[in-house]
This record gives structure tokens, C-alpha cells and sequence, in this order.
């Protein structure tokens, strides 16, 4: 696999809810420290809006996607993680990575949806829609998915000892 890095890719996983849980966050502080070494790397973690508990499900979707298409920026790609989206292994995420590096991508956002999804419109404005498994798993558990995967691809573009197939 030929690998060509122009500059280090700035990477942000974004995530609505609450801040990393405590039986959680050292595994995924871990993981970001790692990925320190192949990417810049800043977690973004959206507030859930104050009036979330009086808003019906399609409301807040909505209320969330405003937020997050406002703070996007536009020549950042959007990977939404949504569990209509398509499955990747851990070499078919390097694979991805690798490709928008060389395509010259300067930001790639990950984005974790809020308790009920993601708005339709960050849906279309996503570059690509990737779902980490056909199960449901807890927010707090997909950041640690999300970290410690992105971390796998990366050691898989490197070629490094980490992921055995």
C-alpha cells in the first residue's frame, strides 16, 4: 500500500453528551495520547441543549444538527457515525484514512450522534456515513471504539506491531 502524508492530518472526534465517564476516560485519554504521534487530535464534546428533556426526539435532532453544521467547516470532511452507515474493518478504515490523506484532506471530523441520532441534514451533509457494528453500544463506549480503531488504522498504515490478522 503506497502512503503519502503531505502534513499531519488534523483529526477531530466530536460527540454529543456528556463529558467522557470516569470508568471510561482513562482508556480513551490513552488512546488520544497514542494517536498524538500520527495526527492532531482534539476531542469536541457538544453540550445536549438545556431544554433537551422538553423537545420531541425530531426537535432535537434538529436543534443538535443546526449546532453542528454551523460549527462545521466546510472543507472539513464529515465521517457521521450512523447505524445505516457502511461497515469498514479495521484495514478498510486505514484504507479510507490513507485516501483522503493523499487526497490532500486537511480535517477529518468524526461525529458521534446525540441519544436519538443524527438530523437528516448532517446525514447529507456527511462525506461518508460509517456504522461500527450492527449492535447498539452505550455513547461513552463509541468513544472509546472510535479512539482506540482510529488508533488500529493508523498503526496499519505505519506498519506496526498492533493490529494482527
Amino acid at each position: 500500500m503506497f502512503v503519502f502524508f503531505v502534513d499531519i492530518m488534523k483529526i477531530e472526534f466530536w460527540s454529543i453528551g456528556k463529558q467522557h465517564d470516569a470508568g471510561i476516560k482513562s482508556a480513551v485519554e490513552e488512546y488520544t495520547k497514542r494517536l498524538g504521534k500520527y495526527c492532531q487530535l482534539k476531542w469536541q464534546i457538544i453540550p445536549v441543549p438545556k431544554n433537551a428533556a422538553m423537545l420531541s426526539e425530531n426537535d432535537l435532532k434538529k436543534l443538535e444538527g443546526k449546532m453542528i453544521l454551523e460549527w462545521l467547516d466546510k472543507d472539513s470532511i464529515l465521517i457521521a457515525l450512523d447505524e445505516y452507515g457502511k461497515e469498514l474493518d479495521s484495514i478498510g478504515l486505514s484504507q479510507f484514512i490513507t485516501k483522503k490523506s493523499n487526497m490532500g484532506c486537511k480535517k477529518l471530523v468524526f461525529l458521534i450522534g446525540g441519544a436519538f441520532g443524527l438530523d437528516e441534514a448532517v446525514l447529507q451533509r456527511a462525506d461518508f456515513k460509517w456504522s461500527l457494528s450492527k449492535l447498539t453500544f452505550p455513547h461513552q463506549v463509541v468513544r472509546l471504539l472510535l479512539a482506540e480503531q482510529v488508533y488500529r488504522a493508523y498503526t496499519i498504515i505505519k506498519n506496526e506491531k498492533y493490529h494482527h490478522k
